[in-house]
Formats: structure tokens, sequence, C-alpha cells
């Protein structure tokens, strides 16, 4: 298990070099969509929470990290390695939501029965926590 800010350091990195930079609103997307793969199989990717936010899933330590880019890519490099097995996982995911539209991702996220969704209500529960279970049962 990684810390999501290792995991976020990585995708930045990997998009970076690729010449693909992603937006903190991407990122946060993709965060979630890692966390829910890994939780699939039976284990966390990082073992911060993720709240339900007007714009979907964000792990709020990650998001401090990088709002100040604002919905500007985040071009950054770092030296994050990871477990060949982790990467296998992580960078297919990033390869293909990376070039969605983030505003179809956040549209994805927002499905009605979806993780967000039950948390969120409208608003209600902004900011709430969604939990890691239901995250894995209702992505």
């Amino acid at each position: 298990m990684y810390s999501a800010l290792n995991i976020a350091k990585y995708i930045i990195d990997k998009c970076t070099k690729e010449r693909h930079p992603i937006s903190n609103l991407q990122l946060q997307k993709i965060l979630y969509y890692i966390q829910k793969e890994f939780l699939q199989q039976g284990i966390k990717a990082f073992p911060e929470e993720i709240e339900a936010w007007q714009f979907g899933p964000v792990v709020p330590e990650v998001y401090k990290q990088y709002c100040g880019f604002g919905a500007l890519p985040i071009r950054v490099r770092y030296m994050i390695s990871m477990e060949s097995d982790d990467v296998k996982i992580i960078n297919p995911i990033v390869e293909k939501k990376r070039m969605l539209n983030p505003w179809d991702m956040v549209s994805d996220t927002h499905s009605s029965g979806k993780a967000w969704d039950l948390i969120y209500r409208g608003g209600l529960g902004d900011h709430q926590i969604i939990p890691k279970e239901l995250i894995k049962s209702k992505g």
C-alpha cells in the first residue's frame, strides 16, 4: 500500500513524461478509479479517505497539494517507484482515463446509484467520507 500522495506523484510524473499532463480534477478521478480497482481485488491502493465533493470524489490531502494549479495541467516530475504488480493495475487506468474529458469522468462518478451519489445526496453529504466498501461495491 502507498500513500495517496505518492500514487498521485507517480500519476503526475507518468503523465508529464508521456506528454499527457492532467489537471487536479482529472487526478482526483483517476485516484478514485485506482482505489476502486484495488478494492475490488481485495486490497487498498492507499489508506486515505475519499470524500464526496461537489465535482466528485476527492482525496483532500492530494487536492490541497495540487489545488494551486487550478484547472491547468500539472507538469511536475518526480522520482517515484512502485511495485511492478501495482504498476500493471495503475498504468492502464491512467492511460485510459487521462484521455477522457474530465467532465465525462465527473458524469461517470456522479451516476445515480454509484458511491459518490449515495453519499453526496444532492449536497447533503458534501465533504462526507465515501466508505471504501461502498467504493468497492458501487463504484
